[in-house]
């Protein structure tokens, strides 16, 4: 019941937020992880699908997320560099 200053507007019945199935709106974390990844179990709440979940949700089109795919890239392969340079020279 409305009065001479309540709100007349009507709810609309296509609620895009409506979650009465049980599923997490799209903002919630693990949402980007690629489908093989939550196949083998892997979700936001394991360092391993955080990083991936981190990862997908990197955009091309903006600078910053090209920069930090680059730094991520630097991070996770200088170690491997290292190994095997370092097994180059226990070999020679």
């Amino acid at each position: 019941m409305t009065g001479p200053d309540g709100d007349t507007r009507e709810w609309s019945d296509e609620d895009p937020d409506d979650h009465d199935d049980d599923t997490e709106p799209t903002w919630f974390p693990g949402h980007n992880l690629p489908g093989h990844a939550r196949q083998m179990g892997l979700t936001h709440h394991v360092p391993e699908g955080a990083l991936l979940d981190f990862a997908g949700s990197l955009n091309g089109a903006k600078p910053l997320h090209r920069v930090t795919a680059w730094l991520l890239l630097v991070v996770f392969g200088l170690p491997v560099v290292f190994t095997l340079l370092r097994t180059w020279d226990a070999l020679s």
